[in-house]
């Protein structure tokens, strides 16, 4: 397993807490909820200067630095076709695997991965985003996908 920061061990540690405080505060359901709402525009914020111009999968793999110095190992692939836009993002290695369970959590999954591809869906409205596999459940690598509808100038 990699080794990451002081740093980086301790905002993970604070993220998987706040999570768990407004779980026990407002219960599952609600709690993701106020989560996503508040990752929307960290999102855009994010995403918006790889994104805009370009393919997902040009912006994605110029997204690729960003996410090794969260100690992550990313992968990029073009699905595009003729109507899509399309990139999948394989995560081969999750810096979260050892520290959810501190937190009485099944997954990392549910704090980070699935909040953030909702998040990027509600700031990117003609975007969709999904979870393919997940390291924590067993699979080989965490896969997501991402697509919106192609246009003229991404191509």
């Amino acid at each position: 397993m990699k080794q990451h920061s002081e740093e980086f061990i301790s905002s993970a540690r604070e993220k998987f807490s706040r999570y768990r405080e407004l779980v026990d505060q407002l219960g599952d359901d609600a709690a993701r909820e106020e989560s996503v709402v508040r990752s929307v525009a960290i999102q855009k914020e994010r995403m918006t200067p790889f994104i805009s111009g370009r393919t997902l999968a040009e912006g994605f793999g110029k997204a690729v630095p960003f996410f090794e110095k969260s100690g992550m190992e990313m992968e990029v692939h073009d699905i595009s076709n003729d109507r899509v836009d399309g990139v999948l993002e394989i995560q081969k290695h999750c810096p979260y695997l050892g520290i959810y369970r501190d937190y009485g959590f099944s997954t990392p999954c549910e704090v980070i991965c699935d909040i953030d591809v909702e998040a990027i869906g509600r700031a990117f409205p003609a975007m969709r985003g999904a979870v393919l596999s997940r390291l924590a459940c067993g699979d080989c690598a965490c896969v997501f996908k991402y697509e919106r509808p192609l246009e003229r100038n991404d191509r």
